[in-house]
């Protein structure tokens, strides 16, 4: 018996590296499942079903239940047609695992709109369309259901010539965030997996040349474990992967230093004396 039996899943960015990985476990965990790629280059450009039709394959060559799909998530129809063709195909949906990604690293002071916006558009953007589509679908079926979303080290912490990837890493945080507290009355349960890992995507990255223990098959655990009701009613969590490490990213406010009212307002001379007080975790 799987841990997702009878349960509808789509994944998408899902024709290679922890899509497809996570898809395929999903699969052989009982799911039937949607796999999502639109088949693009690493930047996003150029679109095939290949890679989509393929793990599906794999899927069904496996004895699971698995179809394509190539819509891209960065529009609303696309979005909306993801969730419709697992709707069609096997009648509901209960996981939806916002995976897909591009890049088009730059430095700061020369990336320009094209490179912002298209990386905003696919994680960020996308995300939010994808989690929408899944949301409404899985409170008009009134069952409870799991949104997994993908945010990163560099959206948490930051990494030099990202800064349109880490803003809309970042952004994904939050949208989790907010994601989790609203739809928890509906019993949907919106977390985040932060992973490192070597894909398509990072493969040319220095910290690759040497490491080969961070693969899409360490984060795919992470999925099904937050997809399946092992996670219990946890929502709103950012879990991190980087090979066998497992850990939590939470945004800690420090305890600070307060002024009284009759004190006056802080001048900033009086921050710059106190920082290392105010900023003590």
């Amino acid at each position: 018996m799987g841990l997702l039996d009878g349960r509808v899943a789509i994944v998408t960015g899902a024709g290679g590296g922890i899509g497809r990985a996570t898809a395929l476990l999903l699969s052989r965990e009982g799911a039937k499942v949607v796999v999502n790629d639109v088949g693009g280059a690493r930047d996003g450009s150029g679109q095939s079903v290949s890679p989509a039709e393929a793990v599906a394959g794999e899927i069904r060559a496996a004895g699971g239940e698995g179809v394509a799909s190539s819509d891209s998530v960065a529009t609303r129809a696309g979005a909306e047609r993801i969730v419709a063709s697992a709707v069609e195909h096997f009648g509901r949906l209960d996981v939806m695992i916002n995976n897909a990604g591009i890049l088009r690293d730059k430095t700061l002071l020369k990336m320009d709109d094209a490179m912002w916006d298209a990386v905003i558009a696919v994680h960020l953007t996308g995300s939010f369309l994808c989690t929408q589509a899944a949301a409404a679908q899985m409170r008009q079926q009134g069952s409870p259901g799991s949104i997994v979303n993908t945010t990163s080290v560099s959206g948490m912490l930051g990494n030099f010539g990202q800064a349109n990837y880490s803003a809309a890493k970042a952004g994904i945080y939050g949208l989790t965030r907010t994601a989790s507290i609203e739809l928890q009355r509906h019993g949907i349960r919106v977390n985040a997996v932060a992973p490192i890992a070597k894909t398509r995507m990072t493969e040319d990255l220095p910290m690759f040349e040497k490491i080969q223990s961070m693969t899409a098959e360490h984060v795919a655990p992470a999925h099904l474990f937050l997809a399946s009701e092992l996670s219990g009613d946890l929502t709103g969590a950012v879990l991190s992967v980087a090979g066998g490490k497992l850990s939590v990213y939470k945004v800690v406010e420090s305890a600070g230093k307060f002024k009284d009212a009759d004190q006056g307002v802080w001048s900033a001379q009086e921050i710059a004396d106190y920082w290392e007080v105010i900023s003590k975790v």
